[in-house]
């Protein structure tokens, strides 16, 4: 095998490889023969099939399966001997021979850029410092509350906080318009889900009884059918019921898994859960400011080949997602090129973690991984179990490996920027936009 490797770019490579043509001729004539030993053909025994008629039925794939595959293992061959590291797949070009005892061809392929990583000392990151208090308890306990919320009818007319069962019909110069007819509708007066004129209407109304009213939808309205338009609708109160919050009891806190019935025992394991959830955005807020870092103080050039795969990867998932959802990808007008951007992005921060992690020894320690996987399998009735599922195959590891793999290098980063701590609620950072 002759080998010639031409530089055409930043990351541009072409291999030109020549192999003797009866390297692959004698392929050929030995898996021939070996298929001749088992090959059936009418009117001869299993063996005895002669091997020119084996050659003149079978030649052409067996001689187009040695090519594919003396191709394969070749240019395998050369990127090791050359010590390449290619990046995504190559294309190969078949080329002429000079002599007609050579076999060859070219591979044209990127390989891996080189990573240079910046001074890191200059980077500024924000590390959220917050705790759960008994306030974020009580919160979660009235959100849990309004899970179990029971209405009961009431015959008195509408109020504040009622929820108002009803018919509507809308129409805007004498004509019904799409979205402006309901039956059976269900709308909590004051709880913003409807336009204010709404909640006016409703508010006195008594069960059975009927109205008309009318609206100018806002110009900024999200329907642009409507938006800026008057309309008027008949509007038919079918029945009003008022919610009923249950109470922190032992009934209560047994329909959240505390066998005992102990409130102490479920504001306990809220915490616990707060806390978690706590620890996960902190850690995501970090991630993204390191990430950013990173990605601000690296100097590389990005392969085209990985950033068209991750593009195709990303496509794939968004119609996957809209089949999920019950759309039409098609509708979507989806095209790869859309996710260029993101792609770019998401391959450049790979090669500078996988460089980080290479040059300063930040791979995964088992311990780690233990600890990410039961952290996961807490949120399970039974941990031990989800444990002991996930290390029966290695593959269900991957995803808490290469978690282990970030928070190494996010420590690393850390460790070497200026870190200031920054006092916040848990409120807050669950919900910046209300805090």
């Amino acid at each position: 095998m002759q080998t010639t490797l031409e530089t055409l770019g930043q990351l541009e490579r072409r291999l030109h490889v020549a192999v003797p043509i009866e390297q692959i001729e004698g392929e050929v004539r030995k898996r021939l023969a070996n298929l001749a030993k088992t090959v059936k053909i009418a009117g001869f025994r299993p063996g005895k099939v002669p091997l020119k008629m084996i050659a003149q039925q079978y030649g052409p794939r067996v001689r187009s399966d040695v090519i594919s595959d003396t191709v394969q293992t070749t240019f395998n061959d050369a990127i090791r001997e050359q010590n390449l590291r290619v990046a995504g797949y190559p294309r190969i070009e078949p080329k002429q021979a000079a002599t007609t005892d050579q076999f060859e061809f070219s591979a044209v392929f990127e390989v891996y850029p080189e990573v240079k990583l910046g001074d890191l000392s200059s980077v500024k990151i924000t590390r959220p410092v917050a705790q759960v208090t008994a306030a974020d308890v009580d919160n979660t306990l009235e959100i849990l509350r309004k899970q179990q919320i029971r209405y009961e009818t009431v015959s008195r007319p509408a109020e504040r906080g009622d929820r108002a069962i009803v018919d509507f019909t809308g129409r805007i110069d004498g004509v019904e318009f799409p979205g402006g007819k309901a039956h059976d509708f269900a709308i909590t007066l004051g709880e913003g889900r409807m336009l204010p004129e709404f909640d006016l209407a409703l508010t006195g109304m008594s069960a059975g009884e009927s109205k008309t009213f009318s609206l100018t939808f806002p110009s900024d309205y999200h329907g642009k059918d409507v938006a800026g338009k008057i309309a008027e609708f008949d509007l038919l109160m079918k029945s009003i019921s008022v919610g009923r919050l249950p109470s922190v009891d032992e009934a209560f806190a047994k329909q959240y898994g505390i066998a005992s019935g102990s409130v102490d025992e479920l504001r306990a394991e809220i915490a616990e859960n707060l806390s978690l959830e706590l620890k996960r955005k902190v850690e995501t807020v970090l991630k993204n400011q390191v990430l950013r870092a990173l990605r601000e103080h690296a100097q590389l050039v990005v392969p085209k080949s990985l950033v068209e795969l991750e593009a195709a990867n990303l496509l794939d998932r968004a119609r996957a997602e809209l089949k999920r959802r019950g759309d039409d990808a098609a509708d979507a007008n989806l095209t790869a090129e859309i996710f260029r951007p993101q792609a770019e992005e998401r391959v450049a921060i790979g090669l500078i973690l996988n460089e980080i992690v290479r040059v300063h020894n930040l791979q995964a320690k088992p311990e780690q991984v233990r600890s990410l996987v039961a952290e996961g399998a807490q949120s399970y009735e039974q941990p031990d179990a989800v444990i002991r599922w996930h290390y029966e195959k290695p593959e269900r590891l991957n995803e808490f490996e290469f978690a282990a793999v970030e928070r190494n290098v996010i420590d690393w980063t850390l460790s070497r920027a200026q870190v200031t701590d920054q006092a916040t609620s848990f409120s807050a950072m669950m919900d910046p936009v209300s805090a």
